[in-house]
């Protein structure tokens, strides 16, 4: 998924359907939750110093999110489903 495409309210999504504090996710991606914060307030595209966008993406997929691009009825997020 193309880190520019993301919205701060997907980020928040995908914390919010894991269950998921900005404490727990923000120490899994190694930044501040201050930052993280920033981050899901974002109006539109996230912003943030890419390297931390980053670390925040990769924290969210390996906690099992899958971010759903904009196809014509808006971006979202959803587990992956659990293999046995």
């Amino acid at each position: 998924m193309d880190q520019n495409n993301l919205s701060g309210r997907q980020l928040a999504a995908a914390r919010t359907l894991l269950g998921k504090t900005q404490a727990e996710i923000a120490s899994a991606a190694k930044i501040s939750v201050p930052t993280l914060k920033r981050m899901e307030a974002s109006e539109g595209s996230v912003s943030g110093m890419p390297n931390n966008v980053a670390a925040v993406v990769q924290a969210l997929l390996d906690f099992g999110i899958l971010f759903i691009p904009s196809n014509g009825n808006g971006p979202g997020v959803r587990l992956r489903d659990r293999q046995e």
